[in-house]
C-alpha cells in the first residue's frame, strides 16, 4: 500500500492517471496548470519507486500507471465554502406604531 499525502501534486497526478488513460505529460501539464519540469520531476520520482512507467514516443511521452494500491492520508477538507441560507424573516404587519396608541 502506497501512502500519499492529500493536497499535494502527487495526489493530483495519481488521481488524474487513475481517471484517464492514455495520457501524455503535456495533457497532465494542461490539466493541472503546473510547469512541465515539476511534473517530470514528480513522474521520475514515481518511476524510480515503480509506480508509473514513462513511455517516450517520437513526439510525446505517455505515462502508464503500474500500481493501483494507493492510500491518501490527511484531513478531509472541503475545498469550497458552502453558504447556508437562513431563510427570509417575516415582518409582522400588526404593529401600528406609537401614533395610534
Amino acid at each position: 500500500m502506497i501512502e500519499i499525502t492529500t493536497g499535494t501534486l502527487e495526489e493530483r497526478i495519481i488521481k488524474l492517471l487513475k481517471k484517464t488513460y492514455p495520457i501524455s505529460v503535456d495533457d497532465i501539464k494542461n490539466e493541472l496548470n503546473v510547469s512541465k519540469d515539476m511534473i517530470l520531476r514528480t513522474l521520475k520520482k514515481f518511476q524510480m519507486k515503480g509506480i508509473v512507467r514513462l513511455e517516450p514516443l517520437s513526439d510525446k511521452t505517455y505515462v502508464r500507471l503500474l500500481r493501483h494500491d494507493f492510500s491518501f492520508i490527511g484531513k478531509k477538507r472541503q475545498r469550497k465554502f458552502i453558504k447556508h441560507r437562513t431563510g427570509k424573516r417575516q415582518e409582522s404587519n400588526d404593529y401600528d406604531g406609537i401614533m395610534y396608541s
